[in-house]
């Protein structure tokens, strides 16, 4: 079945980066988009950034472009993102989203997140 395992969060003072991974397992990595989505404490979860399959094709919701960066390795089965300038606003369980095709980034099936905390 679909795996989708993510790490690399914490506890960061506003202004500092982090980079989040996702390894997936369970399917063919290549053949799907990808998203990170994310939930603050009592709201709704948000998306965040998607990545295509392949060709590079990637989107952002509008107040994250500038600070992060998704990015993808197929051969590793591994997603990233990388968070710059974060902001006390950032703060939430980060979850990565496996698509439901190639083109399409937004899907339903998600890790068990991790949480990212920015915080002076």
């Amino acid at each position: 079945q679909v795996q989708l395992v993510e790490s690399g969060g914490g506890l960061v003072q506003p202004g500092g980066s982090l980079r989040l991974s996702c390894v997936a397992s369970g399917f063919t990595f290549s053949n799907y988009g990808m998203s990170w989505v994310r939930q603050a404490p009592g709201k709704g979860r948000e998306w965040v950034a998607g990545i295509a399959s392949v060709g590079g094709v990637k989107g952002y919701k509008e107040s994250m472009k500038g600070r992060f960066t998704i990015s993808r390795d197929n051969a590793e089965n591994t997603l990233w993102l990388q968070m710059n300038n974060l902001k006390p606003e950032d703060s939430g369980v980060y979850f990565c989203e496996k698509g439901i095709s190639d083109t399409n980034w937004l899907g339903d099936e998600r890790g068990q997140g991790t949480q990212v905390t920015v915080s002076s």
